[in-house]
């Protein structure tokens, strides 16, 4: 019994006198903390093109202003259909029925149905939206090409900002890599390439002439990626 009395403070001393608690960046005695961002650029083709379709009709009451809406739409889905365009990628953008007030056509009602579009092999892109116009949408926008997994597309972004943010501590002494962490992506947007296209096309003299014949060139799209890198210095 008594050299367990005596054990016990023996214990704590022995305890007491351990190195103190770690340190939260996770740096060694005489370490130096160094942090860094670096980017990375990154490109990929986009493989997705988002567009919106739709039309708006006047006639003498709501009802009627409705029906024609009704039986426009369903030639414009049934043009998607004929494209193998699944229902899954189309989806109501807008929908409303509202009485002019002022015009030629005030006193009668307009009913306006417009989708959103998702076209999964952008080399159609351009199909579709002709065989809309012919079905009879006459509001049209879009494209918006982008890129369906974007996180895969920046693995090689990611890749050159550690990179950059090595290069960034050359000539100092690191020890060891401490922590990477992810400062967000800038988004991707369309190469100058892309956007001078759609910058010298010429106007369009109407919807349906100018989609029938346009051409929508995917292009690529270009992001950045940054991250933030903790690295251990070596004791001097």
């Amino acid at each position: 019994m008594r050299k367990t009395l005596w054990a016990l403070p023996l214990c704590v001393i022995i305890a007491g006198c351990g190195r103190g608690p770690a340190d939260p960046q996770g740096l060694e005695t005489g370490e130096t903390l160094l942090t860094v961002t670096g980017t990375g650029r990154t490109e990929a083709a986009p493989d997705q093109a988002l567009f919106t379709a739709g039309l708006s009709s006047v006639a003498a009451d709501a009802k009627c202003a409705s029906a024609k809406n009704a039986e426009a739409m369903s030639r414009i889905t049934a043009a998607l259909a004929r494209l193998n365009v699944p229902a899954r990628d189309i989806q109501t953008r807008s929908l409303s029925v509202n009485r002019l007030d002022y015009g030629p056509n005030k006193g009668r009602f307009e009913a306006s149905n417009t989708l959103t579009v998702r076209m999964r092999d952008t080399a159609r892109v351009g199909e579709a939206i002709a065989a809309v116009t012919d079905a009879g949408a006459n509001i049209v926008s879009g494209p918006d090409l982008s890129v369906t997994d974007p996180e895969k597309a920046n693995l090689s972004g990611y890749d050159a900002a550690y990179k950059s943010a090595r290069a960034k501590a050359a000539g100092l002494r690191i020890d060891r890599v401490l922590a990477i962490h992810d400062g967000g992506q800038g988004g991707y947007m369309p190469q100058m390439g892309a956007m001078d296209a759609r910058m010298v096309a010429p106007p369009p003299v109407s919807v349906q002439a100018e989609q029938a014949s346009a051409t929508v060139m995917a292009g690529t799209n270009a992001g950045m990626v940054t991250v933030r890198v903790n690295f251990a210095l070596a004791p001097k």
